[in-house]
């Protein structure tokens, strides 16, 4: 059975027979994924970081609070893993939390100031890795790459 799905100019077929792993959009998100944090996580490891708090310390601004669901819901991460997260992030006083003042129920996980700095230190990081990844590709790509994602993500997320 094949399926196809349509564009402007061609249709993309999905057809057993004709499948060319290096034709499907998901065998190279994941490996620019895979790449991209493999090559992070060697620089996060030098400041004493890894990749989940990496995904916190870039959702979580200087002034910039999340609850745990809304951290473990970006990183696509289970609760529970979140929580651990947090709570070794805490351990290593690079968050805190404190019930939400809008709603005590919820618990918001803010940046200490050795977590801004590591922020700092991360973002650099982050920005070497991003500008060797999209250095050479024209802005107006990027931007179209991010709303395809997005358009993406949301088809999967229905």
């Amino acid at each position: 059975m094949a399926t196809s799905i349509n564009t402007d100019e061609d249709s993309y077929e999905l057809e057993e027979d004709k499948f060319k792993i290096e034709e499907w959009p998901i065998y190279w998100l994941t490996r620019v994924v895979s790449l991209y944090l493999a090559q992070s996580e060697g620089q996060l490891k030098r400041i004493g970081l890894d990749i989940p708090s990496w995904r916190v310390l870039m959702f979580l601004g200087k002034d910039h609070g999340a609850s745990v669901s809304e951290l473990a819901d970006h990183a696509i991460a289970k609760l529970s893993t979140m929580t651990k997260i947090i709570q070794r992030m805490q351990a290593e006083g690079l968050v805190e939390c404190s019930p939400r003042e809008s709603d005590g129920r919820v618990t918001e996980v803010r940046l200490t100031p050795l977590g801004v700095k590591a922020r700092a230190d991360a973002w650099s990081i982050s920005h070497r890795a991003f500008e060797r990844a999209f250095g050479n590709v024209p802005i107006e790509e990027t931007k179209a790459l991010v709303a395809t994602l997005t358009q993406v993500f949301g088809a999967l997320k229905q």
